[in-house]
């Protein structure tokens, strides 16, 4: 009987816990080929929303007509700028001036409230990024069989996959840079002229010029210019503060991080945490950052690791919420203030600027007038004994449709006009009509007397331009 028993081996209850190392806050090697990982779940299908309608509308635009004409033109030989019906010259600079503060101030904004939410989601970098990654999915395959594609000795079936991608990465980059362009020259001529290899010199080295930097952008730099070129990975801590919502994880949840079984439900007892350390949120991310390690200036803010996380805690039956948008005070058990002094200060001033460019909209007068005196002499005196000066009007319409324009002098003292009274212009069109003023010397005293010059829209009465300049009599 003693012969039939069976020793039994005691093996303690211990599992290896995996810790973050705190002096290696980047986990990645920049000269290292990251290898994205597909992922779905709610931010991603947002951002991929997000996504296909930026790329439509850079897409589309170019293409839409406006009244005979392509809507959106910005045409730097011209110097002039179309959007739609309205039109922008040199003279209207402080409009773009404007856009661009509002596009500031809203960016500084939303980094405050939600982080790096426009380099997640709507960066053109990270929005053809995406695209190619997508076309190395389709040709290559998954993270793991990419992978296994570059290990592997180079065959017939590897330099097909290859050339594929790379095929149509530069297709993508020539169609990008075709549209791109497109936006500075008449669109429809361009992709003509482009394929039948009768465009301009600068035309062709534009659109070769964008392809490349497409193609090697999102291709090959990638996550590099996140992490090393753009300034605003750099300077965006300094809007960021406690309540600011970002990628985070819940440290105090997670660690201590280890592998168990879904079914092993007494894994605290061991000292384990919710992190199952599958490393899911590393090989989605596409930064290549551990984000387990804290907050990174690399995180781009995609929540493409929240999703991963998300899905694996679904699998374990454990609560979401390990990686997530939230905030250090809310991490730390504290009330996270959304209205704060920051906040309502962006908000605040976006909010001066932007009623500040729409009254500078609302007020801009689609015309433009200048009065030029004759360098020749200051005045002259006619056979009549009249005193004359003469001037130039340099009028600019500055709307996109035909105009005609009533021109007049605004005084007390009877000028006698010597001129056209009424032009006409085209849409875009400048003319210089020269003028004479004549009057009586007798009737007024002074050397020089200062008047006004009115040019106003025939049929509206609303667009009208006055300038001052001044008669000299000589006495």
């Amino acid at each position: 009987m003693d012969q039939q028993k069976i020793d039994i081996k005691n093996i303690p209850a211990q599992v290896e816990i995996h810790k973050p190392d705190p002096a290696n806050k980047v986990s990645y090697n920049a000269r290292n080929r990251i290898y994205v990982r597909a992922v779905t779940g709610i931010h991603q299908a947002i951002r991929r929303y997000i996504g296909f309608l930026s790329m439509a509308a850079f897409m589309i635009l170019p293409w839409i007509q406006y009244q005979g004409q392509q809507a959106i033109l910005l045409d730097i030989g011209e110097q002039k700028f179309t959007l739609f019906s309205l039109t922008l010259w040199p003279q209207d600079f402080t409009i773009l001036a404007w856009i661009f503060i509002i596009a500031a101030y809203a960016l500084f904004f939303i980094t405050a409230l939600y982080g790096r939410v426009w380099c997640g989601y709507l960066c053109p970098q990270t929005v053809w990024t995406f695209i190619f990654i997508w076309f190395e999915e389709k040709i290559q395959g998954t993270r793991n069989q990419r992978m296994k594609l570059d290990r592997d000795p180079w065959s017939a079936s590897k330099f097909a996959k290859k050339a594929a991608t790379h095929a149509c990465w530069l297709g993508f980059s020539l169609l990008t840079a075709l549209i791109f362009v497109g936006y500075f020259t008449p669109i429809w001529p361009l992709f003509k002229n482009f394929f039948t290899l009768q465009a301009g010199f600068w035309a062709v080295l534009s659109v070769l010029f964008f392809t490349f930097c497409t193609y090697g952008n999102a291709g090959w730099m990638r996550e590099i210019m996140c992490t090393h070129i753009c300034p605003y990975a750099r300077f965006q801590s300094a809007m960021f503060d406690k309540d600011t919502f970002t990628v985070s994880y819940d440290e105090k949840r997670g660690e201590n991080r280890g592998p168990r079984s879904r079914k092993d439900k007494n894994y605290q007892d061991k000292g384990l945490g919710d992190c199952i350390d599958c490393n899911l949120c590393v090989h989605v991310c596409p930064t290549g950052i551990d984000i387990r390690n804290g907050l990174q200036y690399e995180c781009i803010n995609c929540g493409a690791c929240v999703d991963a996380c998300d899905d694996t805690m679904d699998k374990m039956g454990y609560e979401r919420g390990l990686i997530s948008y939230t905030t250090e005070h809310s991490l730390a058990g504290k009330k996270t203030k959304i209205m704060r002094p920051k906040l309502l200060g962006y908000m605040l001033v976006l909010t001066i600027v932007t009623s500040a460019f729409g009254y500078t909209l609302y007020n801009r007068v689609p015309m433009e007038l200048n009065i030029i005196r004759d360098r020749g002499a200051l005045y002259r005196e006619t056979n009549e004994g009249l005193i004359e000066n003469t001037f130039t009007v340099i009028i600019s319409n500055k709307s996109q449709q035909t105009a005609d324009f009533n021109l007049s002098v605004v005084s007390d003292i009877p000028f006698n006009w010597i001129g056209l009274e009424q032009v006409t212009l085209n849409g875009g069109e400048t003319r210089s009509v020269p003028i004479s003023l004549s009057i009586d010397p007798y009737s007024i005293e002074v050397g020089k007397v200062n008047f006004k010059i009115k040019v106003e829209k025939v049929g509206d009465a609303d667009v009208n331009l006055i300038n001052k300049s001044t008669f000299y009599v000589g006495h």
